[in-house]
């Protein structure tokens, strides 16, 4: 059965959200590398829902990787493949940078301004690449809205992840809106049917 695309929700480009999927490469999920996140699986299948939803229901979707000339995120080695499961499609935006904040990559500024600056952030690390984008985003007056169980951060020193996850997200809450995945799908297909 073909998708019944909603014309009035395209009438308006800044009523149709962009994902922009954040840093889902391997080395988050390496143990024991250093950047790997031992609490990344439920922030995974968070991501994965976000994408199945968005691709179903024809949202453009963005891969940001994190592109380094270190050992870790170096593109000659594995760990700045995509997770299995995250590859993107010939559809999908890809974006690449060396600094936390998307908007390091000025292709992907440009995009977003011209796109309304409405979009959808999940993904890795919360405490940097997540919230430096939340800040670029709300002084370019951009409307970003943080899927915050669809994302997962690194602790800080003696302050575990957990703990360093939940100021970030009260911090992203300064700046844009918060979300669940299950929330955002619901209200996505709510707004959908008129």
């Amino acid at each position: 059965m073909p998708n019944v695309i909603n014309l009035r929700s395209h009438a308006n480009a800044v009523a149709v959200p962009t994902l922009v999927l954040l840093d889902l490469q391997q080395e988050y999920i390496a143990s024991p590398r250093a950047f790997a996140m031992p609490e990344a699986a439920e922030a995974l299948e968070n991501c994965r829902a976000a994408l199945a939803h968005s691709r179903r229901v024809g949202l453009p979707v963005a891969f940001f990787r994190m592109i380094t000339g270190s050992p870790f995120f170096n593109p000659l080695l594995n760990y700045s493949k995509w997770i299995p499961g995250f590859e993107p499609v010939n559809s999908d935006m890809i974006f690449e940078r060396s600094k936390p904040s998307c908007y390091a990559n000025r292709e992907f500024a440009n995009a977003m301004t011209a796109g309304g600056g409405h979009f959808v952030l999940a993904g890795f690390s919360g405490e940097a690449g997540c919230l430096a984008t939340a800040i670029d985003a709300f002084h370019r007056d951009h409307d970003v809205t943080f899927l915050a169980d669809a994302s997962a951060s690194h602790r800080l020193d003696r302050i575990g992840a957990a703990t360093v996850h939940e100021t970030v997200v009260q911090m992203i809450q300064l700046y844009g809106n918060v979300t669940t995945t299950k929330e955002w799908i619901s209200e996505q297909t709510a707004n959908a049917a008129f």
